[in-house]
């Protein structure tokens, strides 16, 4: 399997080394030349598999001969090696709960691939730089599956003041070989210029710099397996999916997966007051705003760097993009009013982001009443305890493996929104 660059410009690579550069050398993301076509025999089999067996199958055709078999199942195995449930909330509503992973966030999956084979790789020779950017979970899910990884350093921008407090433990409490660094600006800001020291090519003369970003494929592609795992759990075919959509990674691969003939009537991007996919849906054309600060803030995007791959994966048809996928813009009010209303009715405690995801499809599903839709729960309530504990009433517990972070020192560096101030740090 050859990856290309979205933007035509650079040479086709295999996925050792597109996971090494991150992005391309002409700034595009890589895409796989080819979308691998699942045969009937997994379908028949898919029940009766584990999720080991699913992600190996899944992911086996994009990492080709990269890794050794032998060990692509040992990275897999650690990757989705804790639960992934399924739990209904009505009739026709069901959760997906992806937040119980290490760090609570849907990103521990993609950001565990990602670490161990980058550490892989890395024991070729050769120090790595992984440089991310976060608007909340991204950050703490690369953190915990990088901390002690040998022979890569992990440097994280996040946006002073616009993460949750859980969140910032995360960022700010790992290993020697995890850096923070604390941007006075927003995540747009952050992404910006991590994007600038990508196309810096006199910093990449001097270091092996790559990105744990959904933009490296080796943190988009697996992020496939949650669909597959949703598919085996239900009891019904062909569901809607609604995800909330920031960066717009996470839908992207389970488009990648409908592509690989995963049964899937239709795609709901979520979004907040950073609307611009649902403004380019209606043929408003595509014109990012300064993002605005929401109480979804892992969703706080308004330039999302995987749209292109969508494009791609619809080969640029909007009139085809539109037939699979449709955008719903949420306001916090009614993020508020969803928690507290399904709090009420169900007893289930939504995070803002499923929040955001359950509206969109109970939106759907009310105009289209023969469907099942499955939204996409990507953290755990604990996580954004200010929004959440207002409708609960009453403080929620933290979990042990996230409590014990509280008491840690943090270690954080404040920077301006300077590039020349990121590219300092990085050549320290």
């Amino acid at each position: 399997m050859l990856f290309f660059s979205t933007n035509k410009k650079s040479p086709a690579v295999d996925f050792r080394q597109a996971t090494i550069n991150g992005q391309a050398p002409d700034r595009g993301l890589y895409f796989p030349e080819t979308i691998p076509q699942l045969p009937a025999a997994f379908w028949l089999t898919m029940k009766d598999k584990s999720k080991e067996e699913i992600a190996f199958e899944v992911i086996k055709p994009y990492v080709g001969n990269a890794i050794a078999d032998a060990e692509l199942k040992r990275i897999v195995a650690e990757t989705v090696n804790f639960e992934i449930p399924l739990v209904q909330i009505s009739e026709r509503i069901f959760s997906l709960e992806l937040f119980h992973g290490p760090t609570l966030a849907f990103k521990d999956v993609g950001a565990r691939f990602m670490s161990r084979c980058l550490g892989h790789f890395a024991a070729d020779g050769g120090a790595i730089t992984v440089l991310v950017a976060t608007s909340g979970d991204t950050g703490g899910a690369v953190a915990s599956g990088f901390d002690g990884v040998p022979g890569v350093r992990v440097v994280i921008l996040y946006p002073s003041g616009k993460v949750s407090r859980v969140q910032e433990w995360q960022l700010t409490t790992g290993g020697n070989n995890i850096l923070a660094l604390e941007v006075n600006g927003d995540f747009d800001d952050c992404q910006r210029m991590v994007k600038q020291a990508f196309s810096d090519e006199a910093l990449r003369s001097e270091i092996f710099l790559t990105s744990a970003n959904s933009i490296n494929v080796a943190r988009w592609l697996p992020q496939q397996f949650y669909y597959f795992f949703a598919l085996q759990q239900a009891a019904f075919t062909k569901p809607v999916f609604s995800v909330p959509s920031g960066n717009f990674g996470n839908i992207g691969a389970g488009l990648l997966a409908f592509r690989s003939c995963l049964p899937v009537s239709h795609f709901i991007a979520a979004c907040n007051a950073n609307d611009t996919v649902p403004r380019y849906l209606k043929g408003e054309g595509y014109h990012p705003h300064a993002s605005i600060a929401t109480i979804s803030n892992a969703m706080d995007v308004s330039d999302p760097s995987n749209f292109v791959r969508i494009l791609e994966l619809m080969n640029h048809d909007d009139e085809r993009l539109k037939s699979l996928v449709s955008a719903d813009r949420i306001s916090d009010d009614e993020t508020i009013a969803t928690m507290k209303e399904v709090y009420r009715q169900y007893g289930y405690v939504l995070d803002p982001h499923g929040a955001v995801a359950y509206l969109a499809l109970e939106r759907w599903l009310r105009e289209h009443p023969s469907e099942y839709g499955i939204f996409l729960e990507t953290a755990h309530p604990v996580k954004f305890p200010d929004s959440v504990e207002s409708v609960l009433g009453k403080p929620l517990p933290i979990p042990d493996r996230v409590s014990k972070l509280q008491d840690k020192p943090k270690h954080s560096i404040p920077i301006p929104v300077s590039y020349e101030r990121l590219k300092e740090v990085l050549l320290a």
